[in-house]
């Protein structure tokens, strides 16, 4: 049975350097990444609070279409996949009409 090596045991130092400062980069991006979602679910819960202030209804289907539309937009200009970016969209949508339920229906996110 051979045993595999991992590659970074592989590398060169200077390459190692090199991994180890981009990892911490992608860390940085990563972190800023989940503050802007924390930001944006907290925006939503907001728009809820409104919504159940004024008896709106939750579901919005021209907003989302809205935000896929942009987030096509978005890809298409910066070279991201479409396809990835509205499935990851499906996925925060998901989570912040949860969340904007539980305000309207008198609960907390």
């Amino acid at each position: 049975m051979t045993r595999s090596i991992p590659i970074e045991s592989q590398a060169d130092p200077a390459e190692l350097t090199t991994i180890t400062i981009l990892r911490e980069r992608l860390d940085q991006i990563d972190r800023r990444l989940l503050d802007t979602l924390r930001e944006r679910i907290a925006c939503c819960t907001q728009i809820a609070e409104v919504k159940r202030i004024n008896g709106v209804p939750m579901m919005q289907q021209h907003r989302i279409g809205l935000v896929h539309r942009n987030a096509a937009s978005y890809g298409a200009e910066h070279g991201i996949s479409q396809k990835f970016l509205r499935r990851l969209y499906e996925i925060i949508i998901d989570e912040t009409c949860r969340i904007e339920e539980l305000v309207i229906s008198g609960g907390s996110a």
